[in-house]
């Protein structure tokens, strides 16, 4: 069996180039975690949140699961935003996906691939709401590029409805969310125009981004 010494390798290799950057960088990250932001993105090994956005460990709290789902009965992403919003003390979630995104593709197409059918089952939910709007485009990648946005704008939605966004504004913190998804062709970002900052424009603004993917 291999042993990976190359990603240990590797792993040497990284820490020595950010102690060159900054000696006292790993004993500064050893005393206190302070991110601003929380990212709540895709699973997928091509979109590293941290580099992406070119920030540093340290600057930015990441949750993963396959196709950025904020599902209301799952305590792992829960507890990941409680301990952000009311320990960390972020001031945004981002939900980010990204475009030709595996789960998002199986969704569309109502693949059966296993067990994760019953998570994509959420995205399929996504699909099945926006339908006519999915089948006045051209092509299927059409329509899996317009799936992958709309799941963007359904995903903040579920986070503005949890309790701990709901319990956050409500005590007046300063917290928004907003939706982004990111391009694997040019490795760029794109904003939605879906970011929330108190309950009472979570709806408008939810409405506002469906409405400019027409």
């Amino acid at each position: 069996m291999r042993d990976l010494q190359h990603l240990f390798d590797s792993n040497r290799a990284w820490s020595q180039r950010i102690q060159e950057r900054d000696r006292d960088f790993f004993r500064k990250l050893l005393r206190q975690q302070s991110p601003a932001y929380l990212w709540i993105g895709c699973a997928d090994s091509r979109v590293p949140a941290n580099e992406i956005v070119g920030l540093l460990p340290g600057e930015l709290f990441v949750h993963r699961n396959v196709a950025n789902v904020v599902v209301h009965t799952d305590l792992n992403c829960l507890s990941v935003m409680q301990y952000a919003v009311d320990v960390l003390k972020v001031e945004h979630v981002i939900v980010c996906g990204h475009y030709r995104c595996g789960g998002v593709l199986a969704a569309l197409r109502r693949d059966r691939l296993g067990l994760i059918d019953n998570w994509l089952r959420h995205v399929q939910d996504v699909r099945d709401k926006h339908q006519v709007r999915l089948d006045s485009l051209g092509d299927e990648a059409q329509q899996l590029d317009r799936l992958c946005e709309l799941n963007v704008i359904e995903q903040v939605a579920n986070v503005c409805q949890t309790t701990i966004m709901l319990d956050a504004w409500a005590r007046g913190q300063p917290l928004a969310v907003h939706g982004w998804i990111y391009g694997l062709h040019d490795g760029l970002l794109r904003d939605l125009k879906v970011t929330v900052s108190s309950e009472q424009q979570s709806v408008a603004v939810y409405q506002a981004a469906v409405a400019t993917l027409a």
